[in-house]
């Protein structure tokens, strides 16, 4: 549902005109706090853990962003002793042309999120980029860099917003119009096996190739 908020299409938008130069990196980090045994994001056996949850977001947004998938992948976790959940996941994501994600995500952490997207002549911050509430406005910030206490940076800010309403639009003109998805299951698939990816370097310790669509 994020790519369908108006401040990442912006974000691209930004990241795809120059205004940032080449960009190079991300940075994403997604918390909260859950220790709630009985909550299905506690239960490893169907799923749970940071990754799937939330860890999820930083690769797809990636993936948006850069335009391409990444070709290798490593991870650290750290898991709930009692839950078995990857209750702590960092991870690293080499993109074609030397570009790269870093992220952490975590489901026993004080929530925060934030993004900033990085390129040779500037940065783009997302400062709630994946739960924004639907009564408030949600911002960019854009620095060109000039110095570290911000004095380059401007703010684009957006009105409040359903994502989930243009997610659920699109998928009703792609019943009632015949049109095509922007992001089919395919594009679901690759974002899992990224994350497949991750969990295999947990076992192995090194870097893991993303296997093919």
């Amino acid at each position: 549902m994020v790519r369908f908020h108006p401040q990442w299409q912006r974000a691209r938008e930004i990241a795809r005109s120059g205004r940032l130069g080449d960009v190079r990196a991300i940075h994403t980090f997604f918390s909260y706090h859950l220790i709630d045994p009985d909550n299905i994001r506690n239960q490893a056996e169907i799923g749970g853990g940071g990754l799937y949850d939330v860890g999820c977001y930083a690769v797809a947004t990636a993936r948006y962003i850069f335009g391409v998938d990444p070709e290798r992948v490593i991870g650290v976790f750290d898991r709930d002793p009692a839950m078995r959940t990857d209750r702590l996941a960092s991870g690293l994501a080499e993109f074609p042309n030397g570009r790269h994600l870093a992220f952490t995500c975590a489901t026993q952490l004080v929530p925060t999120q934030r993004v900033e997207i990085v390129g040779t002549k500037g940065r783009l911050e997302i400062q709630v980029p994946f739960n924004p509430r639907r009564d408030q406005p949600t911002r960019l910030v854009i620095d060109d860099g000039r110095d570290l206490i911000g004095s380059g940076a401007e703010t684009e800010e957006f009105p409040p917003t359903d994502q989930y309403q243009y997610q659920g639009d699109a998928f009703s003109r792609a019943i009632l119009e015949g049109s095509s998805l922007e992001f089919p299951v395919a594009d679901a698939i690759m974002n899992m096996r990224v994350l497949d990816a991750l969990f295999r370097s947990e076992g192995s310790k090194a870097w893991e190739t993303v296997a093919a669509k």
